[in-house]
């Protein structure tokens, strides 16, 4: 009798310290890797299309083009400038942190809706003529996600999480509104748009299990 007691005791034993030490440093690794990669394509990419003299920026979105819609693939890599791309980092890094937190799954899903949204509103709603490039309209899918997640998952953890990132980032959301020169509020609503639907995808998903 003690005997079974002394191994199931040992059987469902929490883990110790060293334990989670070595769990938080697995998922710190994980998420580091995730955001790290692209960002580094990103950085790789802006140094190659400086010493090309742009030339790579032709893999944007361009409107209303058939080769132009490689750029829902290729120009969340592409940057102008280094303003463009460390300013993107930053948000990057941030918003798709909060995003990767919730689940690596939840992180896919969005970057994906934000990378087809913006791709398509750029290359149905953009200027003739115009290349777009630049991760803003990921990140804005990244807003567009944390700050409904909780209206639909309806759980005190996302509703505070929503309404932190309104409260500092909100003011963000004009980025969706024409009028900037130079800007793809295209991109900035499209990707806003996908990081919507990922929010109503993903927590209606969960509501049914």
């Amino acid at each position: 009798m003690s005997s079974r007691n002394s191994l199931s005791t040992r059987g469902t034993r929490t883990p110790g310290f060293g334990g989670l030490v070595r769990s938080f440093g697995r998922t710190a690794k994980a998420q580091a890797t995730t955001l790290g990669v692209p960002l580094a394509v990103a950085w790789v990419s802006l140094a190659v299309n400086t010493v090309l003299g742009g030339a790579l920026s032709v893999f944007g979105v361009q409107p209303r083009s058939i080769e132009g819609l490689r750029g829902i693939l290729f120009a969340p890599f592409l940057h102008g400038n280094l303003a463009h791309l460390t300013a993107n980092t930053v948000s990057f890094v941030v918003l798709g942190w909060l995003v990767l937190a919730s689940a690596p799954r939840v992180f896919l899903r969005v970057t994906v809706l934000a990378a087809l949204g913006s791709g398509l509103v750029s290359w149905l709603f953009g200027a003739p003529g115009s290349v777009h490039i630049g991760a803003s309209g990921v990140i804005f899918g990244y807003l567009g996600y944390l700050m409904l997640a909780g209206v639909f998952a309806r759980k005190l953890l996302p509703v505070v999480v929503s309404l932190a990132v309104t409260g500092l980032w909100g003011a963000m959301v004009w980025g969706v509104l024409p009028g900037q020169m130079g800007v793809s509020w295209q991109g900035h609503l499209g990707g806003f748009l996908g990081g919507v639907l990922a929010a109503r995808w993903v927590h209606a998903r969960a509501s049914r299990r």
